[in-house]
């Protein structure tokens, strides 16, 4: 399976605390049957103010500690990046990490506030298309506007955005409000992937086959498979092909 969304760098954002939790994660990845994962750290203006050299440094790190400890997942690394008006400098800059590519766009892992979807957020989506960047929505189960108004999302599929599950929100581990609209979205056959959204052994482990077999169930073992396999292999592959 590939994981595109996880954050297990190690003290640069609200993921991994250390070295050693990141290693027993990619352990239970590795567990779970998860090949390849791209380690997606926050770009969060404010809170976290993570770069491409900061997130490579990390990843480079992080590597090396895995040839040492024997753990054989495949590694890349991109950002999840919280939707700011700094988007726009960023794109000008060649700054953004993308997770891949897809259908000739780049693409990137937008993160909405969780409490609203904010006015205008359609243009900006607009205006990355015209930039050649597909944005893939992360985890909208969770975001508390589209909870109560599924039809919000609307704007974002006339535009053909992408959309991440959190493997997490279809077993109930988000709460049941995630959980409900995870199905209701899944029976719309709405995602384009499944991801972990690993952040700590605790709570957030990086765990993907439960999830698929809950999928299985809900939709149809083809369409787990894309989630989890055909379509997140297809958008990282120019990751992993050095």
């Amino acid at each position: 399976m590939f994981d595109l969304h996880s954050h297990l760098i190690p003290g640069i954002d609200d993921g991994a605390r250390d070295m050693e939790e990141a290693i027993a994660l990619l352990r239970i990845a590795e567990q779970e049957g998860i090949s390849h994962m791209v380690i997606t750290p926050h770009i969060h203006p404010g809170q976290f103010d993570n770069t491409s050299a900061i997130i490579q440094q990390g990843l480079s790190e992080l590597k090396a500690a895995c040839a040492t400890a024997g753990v054989a997942v495949q590694l890349a690394a991109a950002a999840e990046v919280r939707l700011s008006s700094e988007i726009l400098q960023w794109t000008e800059q060649g700054m953004l990490p993308f997770i891949g590519q897809y259908q000739g766009f780049n693409v990137l892992l937008l993160e909405l506030p969780h409490s609203h979807v904010p006015a205008g957020a359609d243009k900006l989506v607009k205006w990355l298309l015209n930039k050649n960047i597909l944005p893939m929505i992360a985890h909208p189960e969770r975001n508390r506007d589209v909870q109560a108004d599924p039809a919000k999302l609307a704007p974002f599929i006339r535009l053909d955005c992408l959309f991440q599950l959190t493997a997490s929100s279809v077993l109930g581990d988000m709460g049941e409000r995630s959980a409900a609209l995870s199905e209701q979205l899944l029976k719309q056959k709405l995602f384009s992937i499944m991801a972990t959204d690993s952040h700590n052994l605790l709570r957030r482990p990086p765990k993907l086959q439960q999830a698929a077999q809950r999928v299985s169930q809900l939709v149809s073992d083809d369409y787990a498979e894309q989630l989890v396999l055909h379509t997140p292999k297809l958008i990282s592959e120019v990751l992993f092909a050095s």
